[in-house]
C-alpha cells in the first residue's frame, strides 16, 4: 500500500511540478526568433543594414566629391575663364550681326535726306562711308559746303579734326559737305555713289 501510495505521488509529480520540457526549449531559444523563419528574418535585417550602410556610404562619397570641386584653387578661375569665353562669343556674334548689313544701293544725300541703310525702296544716304584708297572714314557736316579753293593737300593735313576743316566749310542750307583725306564732295539731291566714279568710297557696313 505504502508502494503504490509513493508511485503515485511521483506520478503526479513528474506530471504537475517538474517544467514542461517543450516550453524549457521555448525558453532557451534566442529571442530573436528560432528555427528558419528566426534566421531568414536575421537575415532580411542584417541585408537591410548592409544596404543602408553603403548608401550611406555613397552619399558620403558623393558630398566629399563635391567639397573637393568647391575648395579647388583652381574652380573660382575656370568659372571666370567659362564665363569669360561666353561673354566673349557673345560679343563676336552680336558684333558680326551689327556689322552685317551694308548699303546695296549707296547714295550721297544732301541734309534733308534720311541717313541709314540704304536700300532700292529706302533711299537713304549712307552714314558709314570708307575710302578705299586713303583708308579713312568718310566725315560729312550737314548744312555746310566745301570753299571752291579746298585742294588734296589741305585734306591731307587736316583729316579728320573739324577745327581745322571748318575753316573751308561754308554755311549752306540743305547741302551736306562729304570728306576723306583724299577726295571731297558737295552734295544736295539724293545721288547714287556709283555714278561718280572718280570716288573710290564704299559702304563700311552698319
Amino acid at each position: 500500500m505504502a508502494k503504490d501510495l509513493d508511485e503515485l505521488l511521483d506520478e503526479v509529480e513528474s506530471k504537475f511540478c517538474r517544467p514542461d520540457p517543450l516550453r524549457l526549449g521555448m525558453a532557451e531559444r534566442p529571442t530573436g526568433g528560432g528555427g528558419i523563419l528566426g534566421n531568414d528574418r536575421n537575415r532580411a535585417e542584417a541585408k537591410g543594414n548592409l544596404r543602408s550602410t553603403e548608401r550611406f556610404k555613397k552619399d558620403d562619397d558623393l558630398d566629399s566629391l563635391i567639397n573637393e570641386i568647391f575648395e579647388d584653387p583652381n574652380f573660382d578661375k575656370k568659372s571666370s575663364k567659362l564665363k569669360s569665353k561666353s561673354s566673349a562669343n557673345t560679343s563676336v556674334r552680336a558684333s558680326i550681326q551689327g556689322l552685317g548689313k551694308s548699303c546695296s544701293p549707296v547714295y550721297l544725300g544732301g541734309s534733308t535726306a534720311p541717313c541709314g541703310i540704304g536700300t532700292t525702296t529706302s533711299q537713304r544716304a549712307c552714314d558709314h562711308l570708307r575710302c578705299i584708297a586713303c583708308d579713312f572714314w568718310v566725315v560729312s557736316y550737314d548744312d555746310y559746303m566745301w570753299d571752291r579753293s579746298c585742294d588734296y593737300l589741305f585734306f591731307r593735313n587736316n583729316m579728320p579734326e573739324f577745327h581745322k576743316l571748318k575753316t573751308k566749310l561754308v554755311k549752306k542750307k540743305g547741302t551736306r559737305a562729304y570728306a576723306c583725306q583724299c577726295s571731297w564732295r558737295t552734295i544736295e539731291e539724293l545721288t547714287d555713289l556709283q555714278t561718280d566714279h572718280q570716288l573710290r568710297w564704299v559702304c563700311g557696313k552698319h
